[in-house]
């Protein structure tokens, strides 16, 4: 007997990260079921909007996120899914449709954990300006509130300003001007890591140490935007996966009669993705402080000890001294340490070749990339990612 094959459109932007995610679980879905869908999938959905509540297929899974989105499903008569940010507020949700969200508090407190967790006491938040396109940022922020009352301390939020070619410059002098005024150390949440970026870039051009002044975590584990930045970035995994498996689950109910009218299902973060933005060490020392941030910088260019030495504008023989005692490691292993830490996330992603890690990491060469590993870590490049790639799987699996 022939299954039948249901028309579903989905409606995501797929130059977002997490909407691909999403997507990604959905598919992951239907390849572990029985169920036929026919997808139609737009790359820029919102040119598709109009006439969206007429369509005539079977089933919609939607990101609400995009108010736009949900005014143009208001009258869909077929099955709709909601995706999107979860809000503190039950009167925030749209009113009749099953919504599966990501917990904005959550996101924000895993991160705030975090940072507490390496040593800081003080936090802040870079978000962005007040738009109904950007709600979820504003839940995101509530969350950070909330968070600093139970601390008894005041939440420092800076929204900034819209970027663009012609406001480039004042929004980058806006954000250090406010990096400038914080008290240091300080761990700052980005609303994002499209903002965490700008946050770095900023950091690098005012010449304030990530993460000895301002330790940094975004949210969404962006895989582009890690190749961006000098600094790798950590940042709050969503749990935009399991949102689409959910997401296309409850669809599959709808269509056999199931009534999920204002279910709402909060999907918690999947973890946290550790890098060198956030690794927080007291240090007192002004060289040592300007010397890892130099290192962090510009490790995987091939560094020496003697250009850091340089730099800061001491000796070689009085920065290892200080390094010594601050750090107990020389310069050398520090620089050895950020190329280390840099490869390890390129082999997780699985996008590169080992022996463009290698090169883009400022090793000589795959070999002394392999000796490297081999005598820190205890494993080849190979088994790390294997093992890196392998435990992504697994939970994929079990999600």
């Amino acid at each position: 007997m022939k299954t039948k094959a249901y028309r579903i459109a989905l409606l995501f932007n797929g130059n977002k990260t997490f909407d691909r995610e999403v997507i990604a679980g959905i598919a992951a879905h239907l390849g572990g079921t029985r169920v036929a869908w026919d997808l139609f999938l737009e790359e820029d959905f919102r040119l598709r909007l109009a006439g969206m509540d007429r369509w005539q297929g079977d089933g919609v899974i939607a990101d609400f996120d995009d108010p736009a989105v949900a005014q143009a499903m208001a009258g869909c008569t077929v099955p709709v899914v909601a995706v999107g940010g979860s809000y503190a507020s039950d009167a925030a949700y749209p009113p009749g449709v099953p919504y599966v969200a990501t917990d904005n508090f959550k996101l924000v407190k895993l991160a705030h954990d975090h940072l507490i967790d390496v040593g800081l006491q003080r936090f802040a938040m870079f978000s962005l300006p007040e738009a109904q396109e950007s709600r979820w940022a504003q839940e995101r922020e509530q969350a950070f509130r909330c968070l600093m009352s139970e601390d008894r301390m005041e939440a420092e939020i800076f929204r900034g300003c819209e970027t663009s070619a012609a406001s480039w410059d004042a929004a980058v002098q806006g954000q250090i001007d406010w990096l400038r005024s914080l008290p240091k150390p300080v761990g700052v949440i980005a609303v994002t890591d499209a903002r965490a970026r700008q946050l770095l870039q900023a950091c690098a051009i005012a010449g304030i140490s990530v993460p000895e002044q301002v330790a940094l975590i975004g949210i969404d584990n962006d895989p582009l935007v890690r190749m961006l930045t000098r600094i790798p970035l950590s940042s709050v995994i969503q749990g935009a996966h399991e949102m689409g498996r959910t997401a296309a689950h409850l669809l599959e109910q709808m269509l056999h009669g199931v009534r999920l009218a204002n279910t709402q299902i909060l999907v918690p973060p999947a973890g946290i993705n550790v890098l060198a933005s956030s690794r927080f060490q007291a240090v007192k020392h002004p060289h040592v402080m300007r010397a890892c941030h130099y290192i962090r910088q510009y490790a995987c260019q091939g560094i020496k000890t003697h250009q850091v030495a340089e730099y800061v504008g001491v000796s070689r023989s009085s920065l290892e001294v200080y390094f010594r005692q601050e750090l107990d490691c020389s310069v050398h292993d520090m620089i050895l340490r950020s190329k280390l830490d840099a490869a390890k996330a390129g082999l997780e992603s699985g996008e590169r070749s080992i022996a463009d890690v290698a090169l883009g990491c400022g090793f000589t060469s795959t070999q002394y990339m392999h000796l490297v590993f081999k005598r820190e870590l205890g494993c080849t490049p190979r088994a790390w990612r294997d093992r890196a790639l392998g435990e992504r799987d697994t939970l994929s699996v079990a999600a």
